[in-house]
């Protein structure tokens, strides 16, 4: 006598399998983001107990990183997929403007963190007694922030009026337009107002 065994439909056993690898790979991207958040949560709290203000670079570390993890979990169409690359731009450029209400904006901490020693604490000390080199930053904060977020509404109205094909390199190229015209505004006005002439004469 033959006995037959019931037997789950294949596509059902792949399907439950697929969700199952899905739920995998969720979650470790879900704790590698929190091992990744955990340097600069400790900077915040050492910059905090230090020197009672927060730590913008180190913020908006933990800001991009939540960021990264919420566009992944982002489906849907071709078009939709294409203006979710805005995230990161307009993250970007809204958080450098947002910094000018800190002690220290987000590019001159970036900037003082990235730089020897001796030179970042030169960047600090002309921040708080030089008003040439104060207004510049500002002037340079703007250009960058103002570029980033033009980047993202550009990219968002591309992703839904123009062949998908041609989005991600004419993305690419307004990003690039975007950068050379921000900083050759930074340089033109640190030229003019002397900013220059002031790092140099305290370098």
């Amino acid at each position: 006598m033959v006995v037959h065994r019931d037997h789950a439909p294949a596509g059902r056993g792949r399907t439950a399998g697929g969700v199952l690898r899905a739920a995998r790979r969720r979650a470790g991207q879900w704790t590698s983001l929190a091992v990744a958040s955990l340097a600069p949560l400790v900077g915040i709290g050492l910059t905090w107990r230090r020197r009672r203000r927060l730590d913008p670079t180190a913020l908006f570390m933990i800001a991009a990183l939540l960021l990264s993890a919420l566009i992944t979990l982002i489906t849907g169409d071709p078009r939709t997929l294409l203006a979710r690359e805005s995230w990161i731009t307009g993250a970007l450029g809204g958080w450098i403007l947002a910094s000018l209400a800190m002690t220290r904006p987000f590019l001159l901490d970036v900037a003082i963190k990235l730089s020897p020693p001796g030179a970042g604490e030169r960047f600090d000390h002309l921040w708080q007694g030089s008003r040439i080199f104060h207004r510049w930053v500002l002037v340079a904060s703007l250009a960058w922030g103002v570029a980033f977020l033009a980047d993202a509404a550009a990219r968002v109205a591309m992703a839904y009026t123009l062949p998908v094909d041609s989005v991600p390199l004419l993305g690419t190229v307004l990003l690039i337009v975007l950068i050379v015209a921000a900083q050759g505004l930074v340089m033109i006005h640190g030229r003019r107002t002397g900013a220059f002439a002031v790092l140099r004469e305290h370098g």
